[in-house]
C-alpha cells in the first residue's frame, strides 16, 4: 500500500489543497478590496497632483478604472486563472514580465537567511535544551527574548548604522542588478540576511528548545535517566528522532515567515525584490500589480505551511494512522 493510498493522507491532501484555494480567493479579494479604497487611484498616481480633471477622467477610462468594483474584479479573476496576471498601469507591462526577476531576487534573499538560519537556530535549541537551566541556556534565552521583542524594521535600521554608517563595511542600501558580480552581490545581501537571520534565529530556537524538552519528560525518556544514560546521549538518540516532527514543521513555518518578512526588509534596504516591488504599486494605485503579489505571497506561504505539516506526517507515522471513530 502506498502512501496516497492510506485513507487520512489522502483526506488530509484534499481538505489542505481545497482550504489553500478558497483561502487564495479571498485574500485575493480583500487585496483587491483593499487597494480600491486607499484615496486616489493610478490616473491620480500618474499624472500628479497638476494635472486637470480632464485629463485625470480620461486615463481612468483609458485604464478600464471606471468600471464597477466587482466587475474589474472577476475580469481579473477570471484572465488570472488562465494565466493572465494583467498589464502593469504604472508602466503598461506584463505583470508577470515584471514580478519573475523580483520574485528570484526576493528568493535568493530568502533562501539565504534559511541557509544560515535553521541549522545555526536547530544547534543552538538543542544546546540550550542539553544544558538547561546553565548559563548558556539562559544567554540564548535573554538573547533571544531581545529580538524576539524588537520590529525586524528597528533590527535592519540599527544593523545600517551599525556597519553601514558608523563602520563603513557595508551599503546601507542593497539596490544590485543581476548583472552585478559575485561579491557586489554578497556585499549587498549581508545587512538584509543578517536582519532575516537575528529575527528568525529567535522563534527556531526556542521553539527547539521547547519540543526537546516536551519529549524529555516523557516516560520513556525518565526511565532513561533512572538507568544513568548520559543526558547528551538520551538527547541525541531518544529525544531528538521522537522531537523531529515538531521541529521539520518550525523550519518550514520559519521559511514561510522569511518570505513574508521580506516585504518589510526589502522596503528598509532598497533591495530589488517582489516586497519592494508590491510596496511601490501599492503607492501608485497599481492594482494588478499588487494582486499578482499578493496572490503569489499568500501561495508561497501556504504551500509551505501545507509542506510543513505534511512533513510532520511522513515523519511521525501515528499521524498516518486512521483514527478511531472515523
Amino acid at each position: 500500500m502506498t502512501l496516497f493510498a492510506n485513507s487520512p493522507v489522502k483526506s488530509f491532501v484534499v481538505a489542505r489543497v481545497a482550504s489553500g484555494l478558497v483561502s487564495i480567493f479571498f485574500i485575493s479579494f480583500l487585496v483587491f478590496l483593499g487597494t480600491s479604497m486607499l484615496p486616489g487611484d493610478a490616473a491620480n498616481a500618474l499624472l500628479g497632483q497638476n494635472a486637470t480633471p480632464e485629463t485625470v477622467l480620461a486615463l481612468r477610462t483609458e485604464l478600464g478604472l471606471d468600471q464597477p468594483l466587482p466587475v474589474r474584479y472577476f475580469h481579473w479573476l477570471g484572465n488570472a486563472l488562465h494565466g493572465d496576471f494583467g498589464t502593469s498601469l504604472s508602466n503598461s507591462q506584463p505583470v508577470i514580465n515584471l514580478l519573475v526577476p523580483r520574485l528570484i531576487n526576493s528568493l535568493i534573499l530568502a533562501s539565504s537567511a534559511a541557509v544560515i538560519v535553521l541549522p545555526l537556530a536547530v544547534g543552538v535549541g538543542l544546546l540550550a535544551a542539553i544544558n538547561r537551566g546553565k548559563a548558556i541556556d539562559t544567554a540564548t534565552g535573554s538573547i533571544s527574548a531581545i529580538f524576539l521583542s524588537m520590529p525586524s524594521f528597528l533590527i535592519g535600521y540599527l544593523l545600517v548604522f551599525i556597519f553601514a554608517v558608523k563602520l563603513g563595511l557595508f551599503p546601507p542600501l542593497s539596490m544590485v542588478r543581476s548583472s552585478a558580480s559575485l561579491p557586489t552581490w554578497i556585499s549587498a545581501l549581508t545587512l538584509p540576511v543578517l536582519t532575516l537571520v537575528l529575527v528568525a534565529q529567535a522563534h527556531v530556537m526556542k521553539l527547539t528548545r521547547a519540543a526537546v524538552l516536551g519529549v524529555m519528560s516523557s516516560d520513556y525518556i525518565l526511565m532513561a535517566e533512572t538507568k544513568g544514560i548520559p543526558r547528551n546521549r538520551i538527547i541525541l538518540k531518544h529525544a531528538l528522532p521522537n522531537a523531529l516532527s515538531p521541529i521539520v514543521s518550525i523550519c518550514m513555518i520559519t521559511m514561510a515567515y522569511l518570505i513574508v518578512d521580506v516585504v518589510v526588509i526589502e522596503a528598509v534596504f532598497n533591495y530589488p525584490g517582489m516586497g519592494k516591488l508590491m510596496v511601490d504599486a501599492v503607492a501608485y494605485r497599481d492594482i494588478p500589480m499588487v494582486l499578482a503579489c499578493g496572490v503569489l505571497f499568500s501561495t508561497i506561504f501556504i504551500s509551505l505551511n501545507f509542506a510543513a505539516d505534511f512533513l510532520a506526517m511522513l515523519v511521525n507515522p501515528r499521524q498516518r494512522l486512521p483514527r478511531k471513530g472515523n
